[in-house]
């Protein structure tokens, strides 16, 4: 299956993506696709329905805005630095453990939003990623555990304003939680629509032009790794986002550095996981 949710922002409805544009309203009785739903087998009741007649399903309008595929998750867990050629060209050894950091939950945004660029960014960077959803509690587990946890795999952007990240001491994390640095979707792929997240291709383009070309096989610490060791740490919760790293071609990485402006747009894609679009447009001074 391949979960959508649509509607205005703060007033999204959950949905089925069926293909060949067609988009069809979940039922009520299965809930948001969040921590409540996954953790209550909200899946299988989503499976089961979805495998009746869906002729008199509730169509979703063209023109309707693409929500986030999950709802905002408790948390975003990102892995830095895990892809080989991503490292090298940051000029950084490989790691011996998996890099972590966080994201804040309210970058989330969905997968054609403008991204905004912050009063004072002067250094917008861009981060296509495999992401994977949890679909149970993971603490302390092993990688095949790990593995059979995922409730399913989506596209996101991992934004990142490296001035902040880099430059003004302390965590990663001022750099990484802008509103709107996490565009996520457009839909999200169930684990068995994705048999190995390993040899998934992903791409990025800036104003038409490929700047990130790579797959998962270049990944330093693999899908199921990653989990693990994130479990041992923290406990993932049923909705909680693993993003899990982006490969060569960043901004930071090109000869001269090339940052994100206004007008600017993005469009990125994992194998299989479809194809999310931003335009890039200042932030607005209060919301």
């Amino acid at each position: 299956m391949k979960l959508i949710r649509f509607g205005e922002i703060g007033r999204e409805r959950p949905g089925l993506w069926l293909g060949e544009g067609r988009r069809v309203a979940a039922p009520d009785f299965c809930g948001d696709y969040g921590e409540a739903f996954f953790e209550s087998g909200g899946l299988s009741r989503l499976a089961e329905w979805a495998a009746g007649d869906l002729s008199g399903a509730e169509e979703v309008p063209e023109g309707v805005r693409w929500g986030a595929a999950v709802a905002r998750p408790s948390k975003i867990v990102c892995v830095g630095l895990n892809y080989r050629a991503h490292a090298e060209e940051t000029g950084a050894a490989l790691p011996g453990e998996p890099v972590l950091f966080m994201k804040a939950s309210s970058a989330w945004s969905g997968p054609f939003d403008d991204v905004w660029l912050p009063p004072g960014s002067l250094k917008l960077d861009w981060e296509v990623e495999l992401a994977a959803v949890i679909g149970r509690r993971l603490c302390r587990v092993d990688r095949e555990e790990a593995l059979a946890g995922v409730a399913g795999y989506g596209v996101m952007n991992d934004y990142s304003e490296r001035s902040w990240q880099k430059e003004r001491g302390g965590q990663w994390s001022k750099g990484k939680s802008g509103d709107r640095f996490a565009p996520f979707g457009p839909w999200l792929a169930t684990a068995d629509e994705v048999r190995e997240p390993g040899s998934l291709g992903l791409q990025l383009w800036l104003n038409g032009e490929l700047r990130q070309n790579s797959g998962t096989s270049d990944l330093i610490f693999g899908v199921g790794e990653v989990l693990s060791y994130i479990s041992q740490f923290m406990t993932l919760l049923p909705g909680d986002v693993v993003s899990t790293g982006t490969p060569a071609g960043v901004g930071a990485g090109q000869v001269p550095e090339r940052y994100l402006r206004v007008g600017d747009v993005v469009e990125a894609c994992v194998e299989g996981l479809g194809r999310q679009r931003q335009r890039v447009v200042l932030a607005p001074e209060s919301k």
